[in-house]
């Protein structure tokens, strides 16, 4: 197996190792049980999503596909009028 992602948060390698399971790329979620250990810290160096080596270079496509939409996702929640104080962002 090797590494296709290093996630910043477990939400972000749920997103990623569904995304390449729906693209029919085998995945696993490497370092999920090592968060409870860290706390409130960031998964970073922690959680990994790994795939066969032999799907290695289809995957870089998916998370590239992936890491774009999180990316303007994040943007537009930063850059929308919604109350800063509350709790979720609305995402409707």
């Amino acid at each position: 197996m090797r590494i296709a992602y290093r996630a910043e948060t477990l939400i972000d390698a749920h997103l990623v190792k569904d995304a390449l399971e729906r693209a029919e790329i085998p995945a696993f979620v490497s370092g999920e049980y090592l968060t409870g250990a860290v706390g409130q810290l960031p998964a970073l160096d922690y959680v990994a999503v790994l795939v066969p080596e032999a799907s290695l270079a289809a995957a870089e496509q998916v998370v590239r596909e992936v890491e774009r939409d999180l990316m303007e996702a994040r943007l537009a929640i930063g850059e929308s009028d919604e109350d800063p104080d509350a709790p979720y962002p609305a995402f409707c």
